[in-house]
């Protein structure tokens, strides 16, 4: 469904690079009056203008530590200030924010927190976009609220949210933060705008949410790693899942839950392409390319596997709960467990046994009294994700042949039991190598 008729309320949520700037200001206000669904808007504080240039975040962090070191924030501060002014002079407008600068400044120097500090990015950014748009201007902060643990508490956002929205017809709702029980500013983790959309979308019960950032929608490999991937039309809520776990990029990953919750499609567009339809993300489809079968390949480096071998293993009750226990008891979490009879694997991230490793192994071999327990490093997992897998026949024998073919030596194996994904785990040495060999074996 790609007729903009067909949808009421869109959500539209734009990212630093949509922001940086006046000209930038002037493409996200065309894109949005281009279409009179899109009621609400959902910014991110300016981010960089040209490579080398510092974001407005970074800047008001700087001005908080700065200021926590009891020194002078004047220079930085005045920095900020004039980011905003070139925005508000370069559109034209009439509007005056020194009133805003002085009470923040006033607020940083006394001690309102490092999360109020980096909030009023957004908080300005969205001032300055709701008065050029003729739009109502709705701080987040009493209604997207945190509990006293600072877990983002989401029923309790959503009904406050969705009384106060209905009393606007348009409106900008600045991202990244919300409240605490005590009224201070609580942010989300870096990238928090995308959450804030995903959260709006839901409490006005948008039929779209378009996030508007700087590339085309989702691309099936990395481009660093291999030359010019074909770009992703449709992908699934459970494939993005996949995908964004495994490392690939564009989209925080916790801004899927409220839309996905609600049934609420997602459109990541490009403010400097508008054209390109971009990619949706969907609850469900039976769209696929049947050439390809697959729609996406994502992998990191940085993985070891623990390998615990034992007589007669799978004879003994608890014997997987008192490994999984003792990782437990170290603070951390398995990526994966690929098993045999007599053996069992564990990977883990190589970063989280870091200053444990002994002791690890010692609550292991205390736990299950192994014949052999042996930890290799220097793991890369890559994985190969598609709903289309499940139809095709002989896809893991083409992974796996892409991998014989380019030289690689699998050392993992790991199918879900949903045909939805296939993780191979191969030296780092060889992950930017098996990346391009899987993706041209799928990719023509």
């Amino acid at each position: 469904m790609n007729n903009k008729e067909a949808y009421n309320i869109k959500v539209v949520k734009f990212g630093g690079s949509s922001l940086a700037s006046a000209e930038q200001f002037v493409k996200v206000a065309n894109i949005i009056k281009a279409d009179s669904a899109r009621k609400f808007v959902v910014p991110s504080a300016p981010g960089k203008r040209f490579s080398g240039d510092t974001k407005v975040t970074d800047m008001l962090y700087e001005c908080y530590n700065v200021s926590a070191a009891g020194g002078n924030i004047d220079e930085i501060f005045d920095k900020v200030c004039e980011r905003y002014n070139l925005i508000i002079s370069g559109l034209g407008i009439d509007f005056d924010l020194t009133d805003e600068y002085q009470h923040i400044k006033w607020a940083i120097l006394h001690h309102a927190g490092r999360d109020y500090a980096a909030s009023r990015g957004e908080y300005l950014n969205g001032m300055i976009l709701a008065k050029y748009l003729g739009f109502d201007f709705i701080d987040p902060a009493p209604y997207i609220r945190f509990r006293d643990d600072g877990v983002f508490n989401a029923e309790i956002t959503n009904s406050l949210l969705a009384e106060e929205l209905k009393k606007h017809e348009t409106g900008v709702i600045p991202g990244f933060y919300g409240s605490m029980p005590n009224g201070t500013i609580r942010t989300f983790s870096r990238g928090g705008s995308d959450i804030t959309g995903s959260i709006v979308s839901r409490a006005v019960e948008a039929d779209l949410y378009e996030n508007w950032t700087d590339v085309n929608g989702f691309l099936m490999a990395d481009p660093r790693i291999v030359d010019n991937p074909k770009g992703i039309e449709f992908i699934t809520y459970r494939e993005l899942r996949e995908l964004s776990y495994m490392g690939a990029g564009v989209l925080h990953e916790d801004a899927i839950f409220p839309v996905r919750f609600a049934g609420i499609p997602i459109n990541i567009r490009n403010t400097n392409d508008p054209s390109d339809p971009g990619t949706m993300i969907v609850s469900n489809t039976d769209v696929y390319d049947s050439e390809s079968i697959i729609t996406g390949i994502a992998g990191k480096k940085g993985f070891c596997v623990i390998t615990i071998e034992k007589a007669m293993m799978n004879a003994e009750k608890g014997f997987g709960r008192k490994v999984l226990e003792a990782i437990e008891h170290e603070n951390i979490s398995f990526e994966h467990l690929p098993s045999g009879i007599d053996t069992m694997s564990v990977v883990l991230n190589r970063s989280e046994i870091a200053g444990c490793r002994e002791r690890l192994v010692n609550r292991i071999c205390n736990a299950v009294e192994p014949d052999a327990i042996s930890i290799e490093e220097g793991l890369a997992l890559v994985a190969v994700v598609g709903r289309g897998m499940v139809k095709a026949k002989g896809t893991a024998v083409r992974v796996f042949k892409a991998a014989a073919e380019a030289g690689i030596n699998i050392r993992m194996i790991d199918q879900g039991s949903s045909e939805l994904n296939i993780i191979i785990g191969v030296d780092e040495s060889d992950f930017e190598k098996s990346m391009g060999a899987i993706y041209n074996e799928f990719v023509k």
